[in-house]
């Protein structure tokens, strides 16, 4: 059998850039710009719709608005996108199948304006659609712009402050352990890139597993969607080990999902749901026996953390000891979990993080709450013994500390924890 064309790294750059500057940790959206051949991604007006109530997920397609100048720089431009429905295929077409939807961008047309009515409710697909996205895919209205301004605010600092020098260590994804909805939904998407499944840790007390993914390569010299690629961590909660009225709960919703799992990147990328929106009584059902289990549950596939790179900052805050204060002394409140810095037992590995930001959510029900988003996290892989004598222009990220340690994610894991929220809000 022939092996699958692999898709272009800088593809993969672009969904990082995009990612990470987007809903799922800054709620910024995204635009095109870049040079011929292929389109950089920027933060921008993000618009996705569904002009019809039946409209499958394999059916959308994006369209951004015709570039006004040759490659304009990322401050001069930005341009909205939206999502409609591509023409109809030909009868004699094959089918198409339900793995990851093909996105392409349409620099031909002006996008198609938004729907003024409200959005319909779909009835139920038969089982030849797919019931992802979910009903309501529509703009989000302004009062949950942005999700996470912690994140996009400490990025500006670090730029104001260091320059435009800003790497990412890894992008963290939660997920449920269960029914194909866990770790393996969203690798799927990194190992066709190339990514490679390096180690598993385990949290018997949270009962949680995750396994990090290294990148095809991560020494570049640039920075943004130039420089390394992030290592990835997916984690899953071990759903079979929860009490039955928690185990019931996550089922009852997995089971309105569909086929959703098979969408994870493009959930992820969208922030939305692919399961129906809970009600509160199960959101507080899930918070008392796992926080994680109730963030996920509200959050899905939204990217959990970015983690900047500390030590390849040129200023004197690339030592994660000044970074923390730096942080600090500009208003925001660490994850005090087992200390401001988490050090792993090698002392090689060097992490902190703030405390998820949080944002008002309307249950099925009708109530309103303010739960858990988002956060950001900070790491110094420092360089290991047998590359001390190296000079500082000569080290690259393999001559450091890879990998994570238990204890220090652990830790880690708390940020979106109830303990540390009360803390920041105090």
């Amino acid at each position: 059998m022939a092996s699958r064309e692999r898709p272009p790294l800088l593809a993969l750059a672009r969904f990082f850039s995009f990612i990470t500057q987007m809903r799922g940790l800054i709620n910024l959206g995204w635009g095109f710009h870049g040079p011929a051949g292929g389109c950089i991604i920027h933060p921008a007006p993000l618009v996705i719709t569904r002009t019809s109530a039946h409209a499958p997920l394999r059916s959308l397609t994006c369209r951004a608005e015709p570039l006004n100048s040759a490659f304009p720089p990322c401050s001069a431009s930005r341009f909205p996108i939206v999502a409609s429905p591509c023409p109809p295929r030909p009868r004699s077409s094959p089918p198409l199948a339900p793995r990851r939807p093909r996105f392409t961008a349409c620099t031909s047309a002006p996008p198609r304006p938004l729907p003024s009515a409200s959005p319909v409710s779909a009835p139920a697909p038969d089982t030849g659609a797919l019931p992802w996205p979910p009903r309501r895919m529509h703009p989000s209205p302004p009062t949950r712009f942005p999700r996470n301004p912690t994140a996009k605010t400490i990025l500006e600092l670090v730029r104001s402050y260091d320059g435009d020098h800003i790497c990412y260590d890894h992008l963290a994804f939660r997920t449920f352990g269960v029914d194909g909805y866990g770790i393996n939904s969203l690798a799927e998407f990194f190992t066709d890139f190339g990514y490679l499944p390096r180690e598993e840790l385990r949290f018997p007390a949270k009962k949680l597993r995750a396994i990090w993914f290294s990148p095809p390569t991560n020494d570049g010299t640039g920075t943004g969607i130039y420089g390394p690629l992030p290592r990835i961590f997916i984690s899953e909660l071990l759903v079979d080990e929860l009490s039955a009225q928690s185990q019931e709960i996550i089922h009852k919703y997995i089971r309105t999902s569909g086929k959703g799992n098979k969408h994870a990147a493009l959930a992820s990328i969208s922030g939305e749901l692919t399961w129906e929106t809970p009600i509160y009584s199960d959101f507080q059902v899930l918070s008392r026996e796992s926080e994680y289990a109730a963030w996920t549950l509200v959050n899905g596939y939204a990217l959990n953390h970015a983690t900047i790179s500390t030590h390849r900052l040129e200023s004197d805050i690339r030592n994660i000891n000044k970074f923390n204060k730096f942080v600090e002394v500009n208003g925001f409140k660490l994850n005090s979990e087992g200390g401001i810095l988490k050090v792993s037992p090698d002392g090689l590995l060097q992490q902190s993080s703030t405390v998820a930001d949080s944002s008002l959510f309307t249950f099925a029900d009708g109530k309103t709450e303010s739960i858990p988003r988002s956060y950001i996290e900070f790491a110094e892989r420092l360089r290991l013994p047998q590359f001390k004598d190296l000079q500082d222009e000569e080290v690259k990220e393999h001559h450091r500390r890879d990998g994570f340690e238990v204890g220090n994610a652990d830790k880690i894991f708390e940020s979106t924890s109830k303990d540390q929220l009360t803390r920041r809000s105090a």
